[in-house]
């Protein structure tokens, strides 16, 4: 039996319970192979104890940010991502009413190259930028899709002043990101 603490390594970040994950990566002359998710491996990383029910994709172009967005308790989700393709910088904003980390996030570099992942739990806001010409995303949810429970503040709210790695004039946003709210007024998640 293979000793689990060999196939993922789990960083804490400075966010309560938000980790960058790293896969133990085997590689030869045909190319490498990696566990991209082991529940029993996920567990004794983090010492979380998460059910994934939903798998998710997105492909987006260079300069494409993505957030930051949230589903609301009772429909609250934590994520895993990773990237099958390209370069992006994910970003976790902690928005846990009570939680000494309030209004701080985390900005992670996630690559098909570097092969880290990032968990993002529950009452945490998430987005993420395109760095490289193409980005194929992939996150693992621990709740399904619910549209009633959305929210969100925009990816460029001052208070947080996140640098997503873009030039401003070079950022694609929705129109629905951008006509979010900002980090002062947003309810705090209660979990």
């Amino acid at each position: 039996m293979q000793d689990i603490t060999t196939v993922m390594n789990a960083i804490p970040t400075k966010l309560k319970d938000c980790f960058i994950l790293e896969p133990r990566v085997f590689n030869d002359q045909r190319g490498f192979f990696y566990e991209s998710f082991n529940e029993n491996a996920f567990k004794e990383a983090t010492k979380l104890n998460v059910n994934f029910v939903q798998d998710n994709i997105a492909k987006s172009s260079y300069g494409v940010v993505r957030g930051l967005h949230m589903q609301r308790p009772p429909f609250a989700q934590a994520k895993l991502l990773h990237v099958y393709q390209g370069r992006i910088l994910d970003v976790a904003v902690d928005v846990r009413e009570n939680s000494p980390t309030y209004g701080e996030f985390v900005a992670v570099e996630l690559s098909d190259e570097n092969k880290r992942q990032l968990f993002v739990p529950r009452g945490f806001l998430h987005g993420y930028s395109v760095l490289s010409e193409t980005a194929l995303v992939g996150y693992k949810c621990d709740g399904f899709y619910n549209k009633e429970s959305e929210n969100g503040i925009n990816p460029l709210c001052e208070q947080l002043g996140i640098d997503w790695g873009i030039p401003k004039e070079k950022m694609i946003i929705s129109e629905k990101d951008q006509n979010t709210i900002s980090l002062s007024d947003i309810i705090p998640v209660k979990l």
